[in-house]
């Protein structure tokens, strides 16, 4: 009787691990929820639209809080994104500027080394002056900015008659950072008013690295100790709002996001203004997609987030994301969006892989409004407050 006992206990047992191991299989295979489904254009709904029937399931991590993000499978690009929601360590701001700082020294230091090797010279001629006038051209700096700092330049070193190169150094340092501009106010408008989270929209066009900014700047500000909710409102690109999404998985942000391909980006950005009320946040930072600056109809509907965004709140910051490396193309750019939304600020990225340094200057003077952050390289804390004088010093270390 035991002999036809045994092998029957055997595979029942055996049927009993495979069905555990399956089940297991399956539950690790099914997608979360967090999806917040607003494929409706605000503009369109009556007073009783479709925004009480959004979907608002909510995932709740192993430490307690809640989270509403969707964790891709692919995470190539990503600085080895952990593949389930985790809390990175962000780091401070000052370990950041010190890092920085020092890559802009590598990257950037052709273009202070050009100048003073220029001004240091034992006789300085209208040739020299062509040469100096030449290198901050190639630089970017701009045409009316360089004859600018070239006549104070021409004049300090006639009046001083030094060519030592310490002091014709100072005086450079003095005039770039005069041309950059420390008076110009840079903070961001992330501070929460009394009755609403303050509004971030990001926007620029394709490939400048503007959803990557945007989860950078939600590092950015977790740091500094903020509650902030991201908006996916990029519904044109494949993977944009996966991509978000787990940027802000990666620091327990959550991320309001439509479950329907391409749904109206003004209707997502409504959703997480809405969301960010609700659930009474800091910040909310808005995600755009990237919009040629040729295509009117494309940039229409940016002008269209933006006043959709303004039903509950008007918009605090509206930040350019430009590619450093574009150099003047990137003025073309900056004064299309400057024409269809109100630019407060300018973050420019890739600052690390060019030494057109000068670009800052120019994108300043262009659209009247300053660089805030800048971005030097792929990691996921190269991104910091910019400081004019700092910027100077790493030109010409």
């Amino acid at each position: 009787m035991n002999d036809i006992l045994l092998p029957v206990i055997f595979v029942i047992l055996a049927l009993a691990v495979i069905g555990s191991v399956a089940a297991l299989l399956v539950r690790g295979r099914r997608t979360p929820p967090g999806l917040y489904s607003s494929p409706r254009d605000p503009d369109d709904q009556g007073a009783g639209g479709a925004h009480g029937a959004t979907s608002t399931d909510v995932l709740d991590r192993p430490d307690g809080l809640p989270t509403t993000v969707l964790v891709p499978d692919d995470l190539s690009g990503l600085d080895d994104a952990p593949a389930l929601p985790l809390l990175d360590t962000v780091d401070p701001v000052q370990g950041r500027l010190a890092r920085l700082r020092a890559r802009l020294v590598r990257s950037n230091n052709a273009l202070g080394k050009g100048l003073l090797a220029l001004l240091s010279r034992d006789r300085i001629d209208e040739d020299v002056w062509d040469e100096v006038e030449e290198t901050l051209l190639l630089a970017d700096l701009g045409t009316e900015p360089t004859l600018e700092l070239v006549d104070a330049l021409r004049e300090r070193v006639k009046v001083a008659g030094s060519r030592n190169p310490a002091e014709v150094k100072d005086m450079l340092r003095d005039e770039l950072i005069k041309l950059v501009d420390p008076s110009m106010d840079r903070s961001l408008a992330t501070h929460r008013h009394a009755d609403r989270p303050a509004i971030v929209m990001v926007v620029g066009v394709n490939g400048v690295g503007k959803t990557t900014t945007v989860g950078k700047l939600a590092r950015v500000l977790v740091a500094d100790d903020k509650d902030v909710i991201l908006g996916a409102a990029d519904t044109f690109r494949a993977a944009a709002a996966e991509q978000l999404a787990t940027w802000g998985a990666r620091v327990g942000v959550p991320t309001v996001k439509s479950d329907v391909d391409g749904a109206d980006p003004a209707s997502v950005a409504f959703e997480a203004v809405k969301a960010g009320i609700e659930q009474e946040v800091d910040v909310v930072l808005i995600d755009t997609a990237g919009r040629l600056q040729n295509k009117v109809g494309l940039m229409d509907e940016l002008g269209k987030v933006k006043r959709v965004i303004e039903k509950q709140g008007t918009v605090d910051e509206v930040l350019l994301v430009l590619d450093a490396t574009t150099g003047q193309n990137g003025l073309s750019q900056a004064r299309v969006f400057a024409e269809v939304v109100n630019i407060t600020g300018i973050v420019l990225t890739k600052l690390d892989g060019t030494a057109k340094g000068g670009i800052v200057v120019a994108i300043q003077r262009s659209l009247g409004v300053p660089v805030k952050l800048i971005g030097l390289g792929e990691g996921a804390d190269d991104l910091a407050p910019f400081d004019a004088e700092g910027f100077v010093d790493a030109l010409l270390n």
